[in-house]
């Protein structure tokens, strides 16, 4: 008899457990995904350098080559920023300006002006 692997609590499920809690995602987890992502745009960067090169040998038109090599420009800064980003708050976390909202910019009180 062929061993069964064991399933889900429901039909269709494989074999990854069900989610019970609201625990965030681990560190680690983050990490590991912000790496990836990291990894995923910046390895874009290399074809288009590697096209613009393709696009020069085959139609030999300067300005081509330099519109795709300007696609490749800001990839860096947008894989850093998305690197660095943290996973949006949930509506339960609280919020750390909640006391400095209140504050106005200026003092509204009235002053005593001494007049000479």
């Amino acid at each position: 008899m062929p061993e069964r692997k064991p399933a889900g609590f429901f039909r269709g499920e494989k074999e990854q457990p069900t989610l019970i809690t609201e625990a965030a995602t681990s560190l680690e987890q983050q990490h590991h995904d912000r790496v990836r992502r990291y990894v995923m745009i910046m390895a874009f960067r290399i074809p288009c350098l590697v096209g613009a090169a393709i696009a020069y040998g085959i139609w030999h038109n300067w300005v081509i080559s330099l519109l795709i090599i300007g696609v490749s420009i800001p990839l860096p800064w947008i894989a850093v920023l998305g690197a660095n980003d943290r996973p949006p708050r949930s509506k339960d976390e609280p919020s750390r300006w909640d006391g400095r909202r209140n504050q106005k910019a200026l003092d509204s009180r009235p002053h005593n002006a001494i007049d000479s």
